[in-house]
């Protein structure tokens, strides 16, 4: 029997709002679950078990029913997303939206290797800083990696909040100085209204630190939470 996948919500066509397919239009498929429980968690609608009755237990073909559905049979780029979505059985997910047209995108911090992650066309790896409250596992992270392979587009995303934060961000690039590199302010206020003045002042610090610095990243906004503060589905 298949493998289901648990589903959290699947929306869109939106834009990615963060890292390398920044303003690009997409399907969202967010998973359920995961392995970390960051202090700053903007989607525990995702990651929380207290949600996971309103998750739903879908198969590869239901789920692309659905992202036809939504894109009017056009093929687009995909996110997959979650929660961690390398906890779920994704594979099978990737070969059928290929087969008719799709590309596929996927975030994950870095904590568990999937073979299916060298099917991928991106991939974003996401390491946690040191105000989630995680630790990073770095034989886990290099496994990530080593099972993309060269199949996807690879970069690595960080959001930072304080100095401790920067600094971690500055060991990650020394570590893997050859993948594309995306820095952006931590969204500090995940409920309700987003704190715009404060975001945009975290931005214009976080620019000034790397451009001082000479650091070779590209400084991003969360282009979603300054369209559309924290609202969820877009």
């Amino acid at each position: 029997m298949e493998a289901t996948i648990r589903i959290s919500e699947i929306f869109g066509p939106t834009i990615q709002g963060e890292g390398a397919l920044i303003g690009q239009p997409t399907i969202f498929v967010r998973t359920g679950g995961c392995d970390y429980r960051c202090r700053w968690c903007d989607t525990l609608h995702a990651v929380d078990s207290a949600y996971r009755r309103e998750w739903r237990a879908m198969s590869a073909e239901n789920i692309m029913e659905e992202i036809e559905r939504l894109s009017s049979g056009h093929p687009t780029m995909v996110t997959l997303s979650g929660g961690n979505p390398a906890i779920q059985p994704l594979g099978s997910l990737i070969t059928l939206g290929h087969e008719r047209g799709y590309r596929f995108a996927l975030e994950t911090q870095g904590s568990i290797a999937k073979d299916w992650f060298a099917d991928l066309d991106v991939l974003t790896l996401s390491p946690k800083p040191p105000s989630s409250g995680h630790k990073t596992d770095w034989d886990a992270f290099t496994a990530c990696l080593a099972a993309a392979k060269d199949g996807p587009q690879t970069a690595l995303k960080i959001v930072v909040f304080d100095d401790a934060d920067y600094a971690y961000a500055r060991d990650v690039q020394a570590r893997y100085p050859a993948l594309a590199f995306y820095l952006q302010p931590g969204n500090h206020k995940t409920e309700g209204s987003a704190d715009l003045p404060g975001l945009n002042a975290r931005l214009t610090w976080l620019a000034d630190k790397v451009t001082n610095d000479n650091m070779n990243a590209q400084v991003l906004p969360q282009l979603h939470v300054m369209l559309w503060g924290n609202k969820r589905g877009v």
